[in-house]
């Protein structure tokens, strides 16, 4: 585990290998080792992997007081990528939030990334479109709940946490366990304070009055086309994947979409050397 100071953030991260630069953005609930499957393989065709664990995440600083809207997560995420390249742009991955974040670092910050591959959830203009259909409402109900004061957080703490597996076995393919996978989550958020940041990522998507004033300005970079050449990814067994298939639309340089069967939404540890070779390819190109 190393340690990174950005934007007064003490950033805890995993790092493996030498060579180009690779930085992988874990979702909720979830963690850094979130990768581990494909870290080593990265690592074995010569790249150099980073994968930090996101604001509020531990060991990661919480950020009490601070803020946790899409801007200043993306904000965030192009300080680590320009303290960690040191010039030269890397390419991306990211799943479920980090893929949030990362369409905005793509749209943003383009001279930051070489080539992007973001997984599991659509461009924010699909999810825009999304919000009042009834199915995706349904899909995504823990945005909604997400919403109350105080009481998801007694939710997802209670019973050992049987939110947090009922949220994994909803979203991945019937009968997919990863046990060891799932203490270390809930290790991370047992952590206190933890559930209330990690919830503030979904508190500041519909309250104004939750996003960083300052950063005004990458809000509007945030919603330019994106111009990084994107692979998206999504399991076939995902919801998602209907949205993520018609949103073309948002970009403006070479981008591709495809399912990986047998895969949910955890896709890259449902099925990670099928990810694993697309990551791979994509690079590669």
């Amino acid at each position: 585990m190393k340690h990174i100071q950005v934007r007064g953030l003490n950033v805890a991260y995993l790092e493996q290998g030498e060579g180009p630069l690779v930085v992988l953005l874990h979702g909720f609930p979830d963690n850094a080792q979130t990768w581990s499957h494909q870290m080593p393989a990265l690592v074995a065709q010569g790249y150099r992997v980073i994968a930090p664990y996101l604001r509020g995440y531990p060991p990661t600083d919480i950020g009490e007081g601070g803020f946790y809207d899409k801007a200043t997560l993306v904000a965030d995420v192009a300080a680590l990528v320009q303290a960690f390249g040191k010039g030269e742009p890397c390419h991306l991955v990211g799943q479920d939030w980090g893929a949030i974040i990362g369409y905005g670092v793509l749209a943003a910050y383009p001279e930051l990334i070489a080539r992007a591959v973001l997984m599991a959830v659509p461009h924010p203009g699909q999810v825009a479109r999304s919000l009042t259909d009834a199915k995706h409402i349904q899909r995504s109900f823990h945005w909604w709940f997400f919403q109350l004061p105080d009481l998801p957080e007694k939710a997802l703490a209670e019973n050992n946490m049987a939110f947090i597996d009922y949220l994994w076995s909803y979203w991945t393919t019937e009968g997919y366990q990863d046990d060891a996978h799932m203490l270390s989550v809930k290790e991370t958020l047992a952590q206190p304070g933890v559930l209330a940041a990690t919830l503030a990522y979904y508190r500041a998507m519909f309250d104004v009055t939750k996003a960083d004033p300052a950063l005004a300005d990458l809000r509007v970079l945030m919603a330019r086309q994106i111009k990084v050449p994107t692979l998206a990814l999504c399991g076939a067994d995902d919801l998602r994947a209907e949205l993520m298939q018609a949103q073309s639309q948002y970009f403006d340089n070479e981008y591709d979409f495809k399912l990986i069967a047998n895969a949910g939404h955890f896709l890259h540890r449902e099925q990670p050397q099928a990810v694993t070779k697309q990551l791979l390819d994509w690079f590669k190109k």
